[in-house]
């Protein structure tokens, strides 16, 4: 418990740092974009409020998330962590949508470019790409899914970032229509990315099984006393998995046997799959009737 805190309070500083780098990006983006009327960066600068929006989500989900047990969620709170990253995605493909939409109703504007500016979307980039970087390591340190989202979405910034700067430039240049190619591949980049988000949490929000069902049902079975498997269950609750199982046991066995059995299936599958939460239903198997009648 007391390492799941420590946890949950180094992923909220490692948010909030990145909420406040997020932020100043924003700024920068929305500045440079209105000045010179690029389409391109103003989607880029979307695509940052996106970021800001999510760590301020993901802020107080991880502190909803780090509350125990209750009477109305026994499994703890842990999903609110995936609905956080859920949430995203949905943002995403919204303003995905939207900047498409744009792009092809906006009418022709002159795009400008000038030194400043140039320079603020370079300093920009290297925010990014340390912010991506330095996310990363933390989210792998932490087992963090919802760190590992965000780091994946500062990282596509900051490949975005890349792709508008080139279009701008060349577009300030006279290729005008290329600010809204770029604007466009933002748009796809935008989608693309969601769909990756939508794909990591969905098999927690449905119940996926988190562990194959026929090898914990094999592991099951290696332990002596055990009968029969009846069923096996795995899921998602977070970044953490657990299960259920339903055991056969000699009927003539003592309670205290059909404990030690259940004990030792524990063992074996904390051990082999690294599952601490497991539930196990001891009962009594039967040998089957083969009298005929």
């Amino acid at each position: 418990m007391i390492e799941d805190q420590q946890r949950d309070k180094n992923v909220q500083r490692v948010i909030l740092v990145e909420g406040l780098a997020n932020a100043v990006v924003l700024l920068a983006k929305l500045l440079v974009g209105f000045s010179t009327g690029s389409l391109a960066i103003l989607g880029d600068a979307i695509h940052s409020l996106t970021d800001v929006i999510n760590n301020i989500v993901a802020w107080v989900v991880i502190r909803l998330s780090s509350m125990p047990p209750d009477r109305e969620h026994p499994y703890g709170h842990r999903k609110f962590e995936t609905l956080a990253v859920f949430f995203l995605a949905s943002l995403l493909l919204v303003f995905a949508f939207e900047l498409a939409l744009r792009t092809f109703t906006r009418e022709a504007v002159e795009i400008s470019s000038t030194p400043w500016g140039l320079g603020t979307m370079l300093v920009v980039l290297l925010i990014n790409i340390s912010l991506a970087v330095w996310q990363r390591m933390w989210a792998r340190r932490l087992n963090s899914n919802i760190l590992m989202a965000d780091a994946t979405h500062t990282f596509s910034d900051a490949l975005t970032t890349v792709v508008v700067i080139v279009g701008w430039q060349l577009s300030a240049a006279g290729y005008v229509w290329l600010d809204q190619v770029c604007a466009l591949l933002v748009a796809g980049l935008i989608f693309y990315m969601a769909l990756g988000l939508f794909k990591s949490v969905l098999p927690s929000l449905v119940d996926e099984f988190a562990l194959d069902p026929e090898m914990l049902s094999a592991t099951v079975k290696k332990v002596p006393g055990v009968r029969q498997v009846n069923r096996v269950r795995s899921r998602w609750v977070g970044v953490e998995k657990t299960v259920d199982i339903v055991i056969s046991v000699d009927s003539s066995l003592s309670t205290f046997d059909s404990h030690k059995i259940a004990t030792e299936i524990e063992v074996q599958v904390e051990k082999t799959y690294g599952v601490t939460d497991i539930s196990i239903h001891v009962e009594p198997y039967e040998t089957p009737d083969t009298t005929l009648d």
